[in-house]
């Protein structure tokens, strides 16, 4: 009898441990964010755009990205888009639309403000219409009214972010002029009211803090030195990463993300995080090399501080978007380049 409970013991050990083991691997797994932006969706499904598995069979674009191992979707809020077809659209209802359907299949979210009625990046930070005669301390209340807004809206949907991004590439700042480097102590001011805002909806939401050409470690120490200076509040530096837009193979500049990433992460003490990503649809096999090196360089960061690759609107066909960086083929399959991201 006592043989029969020793072993008894000793096989509910094993059970606990395995199940602790597999346990600690499925969060490991889904502590690294494997990421699609995809804000085009809703306009192309509108279009009717289809979307088809590799046998052919049609299926929803966010099943045929999680088939392939993405887990997180990055969705663009605009303030007062229009209704153009590849600039408009992203409006705060459709981003709870969108965010409300990919939870529910399962995916992490990330919202990404532009604070502005379209496109925000390095060479535009347009003021929204609405905002455009705003003194400075309107445009302060205007960022926390916005951002929280939408992060209410997305929470009275049952939806919490699991990050949002505060500006969209602001190597330069932010709804200019005011909030433009030039002005920095402003665009401190400005960015700090996002994250005020995002904390007052959760305190566990990180706030992103995004710059372009992730692999130019100049530019992030110039940014990030000021802002610490300023005393800008935020939890994870976002970087973009496109080899294409530098004319040169991804191998060259590989090595420079990824001590630039390293660098953000000790130098600052902060997360780091490759918030889009992109290859020529044309050269599968480089595009899909190139993910395989940025998950990597990210995974390299020491003491689990790169969190993941977001790869930006990947579901933007080239006849439908003009886009040369999407990840599908003509024939409305996904494109073999984003097997990077399964493992």
């Amino acid at each position: 009898m006592k043989k029969s409970l020793k072993v008894v013991s000793f096989l509910m050990i094993i059970a606990v441990l395995f199940a602790s083991c597999k346990s600690k691997i499925a969060s490991e797994k889904k502590s690294f964010s494997k990421g699609a932006d995809v804000g085009w969706l809703p306009q192309m499904e509108a279009t009717g755009y289809k979307f088809y598995d590799a046998d052919g069979s049609q299926k929803d674009c966010l099943q045929l990205l999680k088939d392939r191992g993405i887990n997180t979707i990055r969705l663009r809020v605009w303030v007062n888009p229009n209704d153009d077809k590849a600039s408009g659209h992203c409006s705060p209802e459709e981003t709870v639309v969108m965010a409300v359907r990919a939870q529910k299949m399962g995916m992490r979210i990330m919202i990404d403000f532009h604070y502005s009625d379209s496109w925000a990046d390095p060479g535009k930070q347009k003021k929204p219409a609405a905002w455009e005669n705003h003194s400075f301390p309107e445009l302060l209340n205007d960022v926390y009214k916005h951002t929280y807004d939408v992060l209410k809206l997305l929470k009275n949907a049952g939806v919490t972010p699991e990050w949002v991004q505060v500006g969209n590439e602001i190597p330069g700042g932010m709804l200019w002029p005011e909030g433009s480097t030039d002005n920095f102590g402003q665009l401190a001011q400005l960015l700090d009211k996002g994250y005020e805002a995002t904390k007052a909806i959760d305190s566990k939401i990180k706030v992103i803090v995004h710059l372009d050409e992730g692999n130019k470690n100049e530019k992030f120490r110039w940014f990030f030195d000021k802002a610490t200076e300023h005393n800008v509040k935020y939890d994870v530096i976002g970087l973009s990463y496109y080899p294409y837009w530098l004319k040169s193979d991804y191998k060259e500049s590989i090595t420079d993300l990824e001590n630039n990433l390293k660098d953000m992460a000790s130098r600052y003490n902060k997360e780091v995080m490759v918030v889009e990503v992109g290859g020529d649809y044309t050269l599968v096999e480089n595009t899909n090399e190139m993910l395989e090196a940025t998950i990597k360089a990210v995974k390299n960061v020491p003491d689990n501080k790169g969190l993941g690759v977001i790869y930006w609107e990947p579901e933007g066909e080239k006849s439908w978007s003009g886009y040369q960086l999407n990840a599908w083929l003509d024939n409305g399959k996904p494109s073999p380049a984003l097997d990077a991201f399964k493992e």
